[in-house]
């Protein structure tokens, strides 16, 4: 078992030194990229630089290695409270900093909805007791996710909400999204949508497309996607505010992204790993592993995601890791549960584009770093003086076959298992302490 300490519960000595040398230190935020030394001094960053003279409490060889900013995943499924049978915060925080995340926020979609002040106490005092990287959250935009009155987004944001979204459901009232985006705009913070008109997707299971044709099920249309992200847009643009689209996965909905980027509105967008490193095709190899929502597209979808990172266009990459039981997958595909676990695969699977020559090292971790940051106000994802001592080790020649049965979450669902991959986290650091090493 690799993990090594709680850094809340046993946090470092405020005192103590740790000189990071021999590191291919990069800050993607500045695109520093210098071989040199790093040093912490308890849960901050002191310095860094070519050469650091100082006689540190502890020395750690980094053998020319990567030392980034942790990881930051926007969008995880932690199940808890209410389906910690599938995952809990200690094993998807596990989980997480196995793949280099030192930060994640959780999804609202819990039972009880993060829709309280009193929900998120329980986040934050759970997470401090038992959690190996930070946890943050979304506040719910509705009352129990159901579509109809607003929580109180005051209140949620003061008990540490980052941002408002229902994912795991659209908001499908137009009344309704203008409210939230009105009132979240005083409050500084994102509102964040899962873009699925409900109608359009007809109790769909996987992308509308040949393979739904051969299997012989109801596919989701690209449109639905789309038509949401289009209506949203007119709404921003009609009342200001923020609006972040989480999984973005057709080519349709970049395409209004852009135009409203054009027009200058505060918008911004992430994609999961799965969506620009696979298509349909593979429900055929993996079958219920490979069904989540939105689902896995066309080619060209898939084509147009790589080239919307490549551009700028795409801001971040977040996982929407959706951990499921093997009873929720081991049904026909129209009834197995939606989504898949990806905390541990997002770096080897978003590595796969930079040593495919499609991006610079640093450009690529921005997407992981910075941007996801910046999304939601985090001060993090940078490698400053007085900046969190949050860091991951990378060693970008470490080939591997990913083995689901290896992972430290709680569910297996992956439709990666067996995929041989280029890249790792080596060694994750949150807090200035060492909670990860391979």
């Amino acid at each position: 078992m690799p993990i090594i300490d709680l850094p809340y519960r046993n946090p470092i000595d405020n005192n103590k030194k740790i000189l990071y040398k021999n590191a291919r230190i990069i800050d993607p935020l500045t695109n520093y990229d210098q071989v040199g030394e790093l040093l912490t001094v308890g849960d901050k960053i002191a310095d860094f630089g070519k050469k650091i003279n100082v006689t540190a409490d502890q020395e750690i060889n980094c053998n020319g290695l990567v030392l980034a900013p942790g990881l930051i995943d926007i969008q995880v499924h932690f199940r808890d409270p209410g389906q910690t049978h599938k995952e809990d915060l200690a094993s998807g925080s596990a989980s997480a900093v196995a793949g280099g995340i030192t930060a994640v926020v959780c999804q609202p979609n819990t039972s009880p909805v993060l829709d309280s002040s009193l929900t998120f106490d329980y986040l934050r005092l759970k997470s401090r007791e038992v959690a190996y990287c930070n946890v943050m959250a979304y506040g719910a935009i509705t009352k129990a996710m159901k579509g109809e009155e607003l929580t109180d987004m005051h209140s949620l944001v003061e008990a540490g909400a980052v941002g408002f979204t229902d994912d795991g459901l659209p908001v499908m009232n137009a009344n309704v999204m203008r409210r939230a985006f009105e009132y979240s705009k005083n409050l500084g913070v994102v509102v964040a949508q899962h873009a699925e008109d409900l109608n359009l997707s007809n109790k769909g299971c996987i992308n509308e497309g040949q393979v739904a044709l051969e299997l012989g099920v109801r596919g989701i249309p690209n449109i639905s996607e789309s038509v949401i992200v289009e209506r949203d847009l007119a709404i921003l643009e009609a009342v200001g505010g923020r609006y972040h689209l989480l999984h973005c996965s057709t080519r349709q909905a970049l395409e209004a992204i852009a135009r409203a980027k054009n027009k200058g509105l505060n918008v911004t967008v992430e994609v999961s790993p799965h969506h620009f490193t696979l298509t349909d095709q593979q429900v055929l190899k993996s079958g219920t592993n490979a069904k989540m929502n939105p689902p896995l597209r066309s080619a060209t979808d898939r084509q147009a995601l790589i080239a919307g990172l490549q551009s700028g266009l795409i801001d971040a990459i977040a996982t929407d890791h959706a951990p499921h039981d093997i009873l929720s997958k081991e049904k026909t595909i129209e009834e197995a549960s939606f989504g898949i676990v990806g905390v541990e695969t997002m770096l080897p699977l978003a590595l796969n584009l930079y040593h495919q020559k499609l991006f610079k090292l640093p450009e690529l971790l921005a997407k992981m770093t910075c941007n996801p940051a910046q999304i939601i106000n985090y001060d993090g994802g940078v490698i400053k003086k007085n900046a969190r001592a949050d860091l991951v080790l990378i060693d970008l020649d470490h080939e591997w076959i990913i083995d689901s049965s290896k992972f430290l979450s709680k569910s297996k669902n992956s439709p990666f298992d067996g995929f041989k991959v280029k890249g790792r986290a080596v060694c994750t650091v949150v807090a200035g302490k060492v909670v990860y090493n391979l």
